[in-house]
């Protein structure tokens, strides 16, 4: 049973900075393919970024190609998404997700999910 567990959520200005980190526990962490999503009031659960088990396979979504990182540190059982240049349009409650070996970019795909964090941008 694999746990994942978010921090680093908050509200920033417009054009400011957030990292999000994302540590789990359960599974061996360098077997597991990590992605981050995220879901706004009233809109469906949207992808932003994942992550390859070895972190060399890394696929954003269109919206944060070039404003976001994704990366991890397998030593510590941890993954990261580094957010800059905020837009109010990022506000929603971003979620970590986690399966076996092969990436992907749909989340019904994903069986093991963090509790979310919040992240609100301000204009």
């Amino acid at each position: 049973q694999v746990q994942l567990v978010e921090s680093g959520g908050g509200l920033v200005q417009a054009g400011g900075s957030l990292r999000l980190s994302c540590t789990a526990s359960g599974l061996p962490f360098s077997t597991l393919a990590m992605a981050w999503f995220r879901q706004a009031p009233g809109n469906e659960r949207e992808f932003v970024a994942a992550i390859g088990p070895s972190g060399g396979a890394t696929y954003y979504a269109d919206s944060v190609k070039g404003r976001f990182t994704i990366s991890r540190d397998n030593a510590k059982n941890t993954v990261y998404l580094q957010m800059n240049s905020l837009k109010p349009e990022d506000t929603a409650v971003y979620y970590c997700a986690a399966r076996s070996f092969y990436l992907s970019l749909k989340h019904y795909e994903y069986g093991y999910w963090g509790q979310g964090t919040q992240v609100t941008v301000s204009s």
